[in-house]
């Protein structure tokens, strides 16, 4: 991963392990508001998810030293695909760039796997602020969806510059 990813503040992101330093923070992450219709209202339902479903894998979103964020990945092996899921972003560090940062680091680290030939998630269609993100980094609908939200995918080989 490339350590130098910065948000608009200069603060360096970096995308780390959950677990014993850090677990408290990343669960207390909030969304804004309004976007509590497409994401958890805490971070800690994903980090459950992970710790209890056995499919996806939490990662801690910083700045600099500070847990600003969640972001989790899971392999689907009957296709071949890599899933990103549970992307939250605090509200009080929203619109700084920290969510792209974060995006790009976790495509790119995706992308190096040998196993990845393409990268999904999905959104749903009323969530205008996912959409344009995932469109700048180069995602595309597929066609299908999850339940009510668009899936869009991105091939391994086609990674996003910051």
């Amino acid at each position: 991963m490339d350590p130098q990813l910065t948000d608009r503040a200069g603060r360096r992101i970096t995308l780390r392990d959950v677990g014993d330093d850090n677990w408290r923070a990343v669960a207390d992450i909030a969304p804004r508001d309004e976007q509590r219709a497409f994401v958890a209202a805490l971070a800690a339902r994903y980090l459950l998810l992970s710790m209890r479903g056995g499919l996806w894998d939490s990662l801690a979103v910083s700045a600099d030293d500070t847990v600003v964020g969640h972001v989790m990945w899971a392999y689907d092996e009957e296709n071949g695909t890599h899933w990103i899921g549970g992307v939250v972003v605090d509200a009080d560090e929203q619109g700084k760039g920290v969510g792209r940062q974060a995006m790009l680091l976790l495509i790119r680290l995706l992308s190096e796997r040998p196993d990845c030939r393409e990268i999904r998630l999905s959104y749903h269609p009323a969530n205008t602020g996912a959409a344009k993100l995932y469109a700048a980094l180069g995602f595309e609908p597929t066609g299908d969806f999850e339940d009510d939200e668009i899936v869009v995918a991105l091939p391994a080989g086609r990674v996003p510059v910051a």
